[in-house]
């Protein structure tokens, strides 16, 4: 979904997933409900948590999400994630989620958030996360 003009905006980070949303998941005026795109930021994110963390995660926290438009269903949407910090078991990624809508020419920004994951282990203890450096050289 990235524009290719250098003055339009474009998704930040890495394309996660891409769903269209189904009339179920739509209030009486066909917006698409909130809930279920935070799910699916919730999906992208934890995605890119696991590929950092090296296995289970956990979402601790949501921080600063604002719904700039509305989401219509059909229309193509995708989650883009960009990792913001790493501390010691702890990850923060930001979420960009952007439609193209069945008749539009380009895509535009529905909402971004914050998604904060701790790595956790087999028994759901919190555990640190791979140290990065060490496992892109591998």
């Amino acid at each position: 979904m990235t524009v290719l003009d250098d003055d339009k905006p474009r998704p930040r980070g890495n394309l996660m997933i891409q769903v269209i949303p189904l009339p179920s998941e739509t209030n009486a005026n066909g917006d698409v409900y909130a809930g279920w795109v935070v799910k699916q930021m919730d999906l992208a994110a934890a995605t890119m948590a696991g590929r950092i963390s090296k296995g289970r995660n956990a979402t601790v926290a949501i921080d600063r999400m604002e719904f700039l438009s509305p989401l219509r269903v059909g229309s193509q949407v995708g989650c883009y994630c960009e990792l913001g910090d790493i501390g010691r078991s702890s990850m923060k990624i930001n979420v960009e989620v952007w439609t193209l809508d069945r008749n539009a020419d380009r895509p535009r920004k529905v909402t971004e958030a914050q998604f904060v994951f701790v790595a956790i282990d087999d028994n759901g203890r919190i555990r640190e996360v791979p140290d990065q450096q060490a496992t892109s050289n591998t």
